[in-house]
């Protein structure tokens, strides 16, 4: 059983890592909560994919595919960077359960399996992207909960008061030589958490917002890259790369990437629509907006066309009523000098 608390704030749980055993094996808190994360992130992907140009189907297919993939890459980008755990055993590389999934490996997988998935069944990649990539955030700040049953990836000593404690936790603290009673450690799975489900809920509000396909998942690299980069820096599990931390060093490099091909895509369609208003067409909103434009300039030319019309209808007709009037008063005339005879 695993004691965690927040004296600050005067909480406090007892957690047990598995939540009950099937056939003998612990079924692990951890996993169910990822699970239950990333089910309701395909839900809610599910409900409104419509709006999108998909379908239930196209997303299900996408989960199944992508989800082993996902897992298999979270593990070798856990392994590489920890190789020196697994170098002298090779086969501990395929025990999952004694932990070792890194998240960025995972995003890394499940986003090659989406970019596969699109040139086969011919939807654009950056389109399906930006439609998903909300919902994976979320499954990721859901996730991060599974850290806290089992107090890992925490951060820093501190006195803060939201600092956090436990059994395993103060163990930590007491081999860095602080007292447990006045300091705890950083809650950096409740910062990324909170983080994760801001985030998922902005790109939410920008999705409908996008000027061109590509900007939210490239705000994705933004916001969340900027986020992990901060956290990154408390934590005192980080792999590394050198003297670098490797999940801080990707989190930069996503940060760049994300903010230049966002303004690449938005300079690039700017111009485009100033040579030329079909460039609206980037953006399936744009398309929509040249289709209703179409047809407004197509009705437009539709009156102009009855309007000349009926003005050439009506000079003819004026024209026939002032030549049988000229008829009448010759015939008029023609009797009048009858009568004087």
């Amino acid at each position: 059983m695993n004691l965690v608390s927040f004296p600050g704030l005067g909480l406090e749980f007892e957690l047990r890592k598995y939540a009950f055993i099937v056939f003998g094996i612990e079924i692990y808190w951890y996993g169910i909560i990822i699970t239950l994360g990333f089910l309701a992130a395909v839900i809610m992907a599910s409900r409104s994919c419509r709006k999108y140009d998909l379908t239930p189907d196209n997303i299900l297919d996408l989960v199944l595919f992508a989800a082993p993939v996902a897992i298999i890459f979270a593990r070798l980008y856990y392994v590489v960077f920890s190789w020196d755990q697994y170098k002298n055993d090779l086969t501990a590389i395929f025990r999952i359960r004694d932990g070792g999934l890194a998240i960025y490996g995972g995003v890394i997988g499940g986003l090659l399996v989406a970019w596969l998935y699109t040139k086969k069944k011919k939807i654009p990649f950056l389109h399906l992207a930006d439609f998903g990539i909300p919902y994976l955030v979320f499954g990721q700040g859901v996730g991060r909960w599974g850290n806290f049953t089992n107090q890992e990836s925490f951060g820093t000593i501190t006195d803060l008061p939201w600092r956090m404690n436990g059994n395993i936790i103060d163990r930590y603290i007491v081999n860095e030589g602080a007292d447990p009673s006045v300091f705890g450690v950083h809650p950096t799975f409740l910062y990324e958490s909170a983080w994760d489900i801001a985030v998922f809920l902005f790109l939410l509000f920008y999705r409908k917002r996008k000027k061109v396909d590509g900007e939210v998942l490239f705000m994705y690299f933004i916001l969340y890259g900027a986020g992990r980069a901060l956290i990154e820096s408390l934590r005192t599990d980080s792999l590394w790369l050198g003297g670098f931390r490797a999940s801080q060093l990707l989190s930069v490099i996503l940060v760049i990437v994300g903010l230049a091909l966002f303004l690449y895509r938005r300079i690039i369609s700017r111009k485009k629509a100033e040579e030329e208003p079909v460039a609206l067409g980037q953006s399936r909103y744009g398309a929509l907006l040249m289709k209703m434009k179409e047809e407004e300039e197509a009705l437009e030319s539709v009156a102009e066309s009855d309007s000349e019309a009926i003005e050439d209808s009506d000079t003819e007709t004026g024209e026939k009523a002032a030549a049988s009037g000229d008829d009448d008063t010759g015939s008029e005339a023609a009797d009048g000098s009858k009568t004087g005879e």
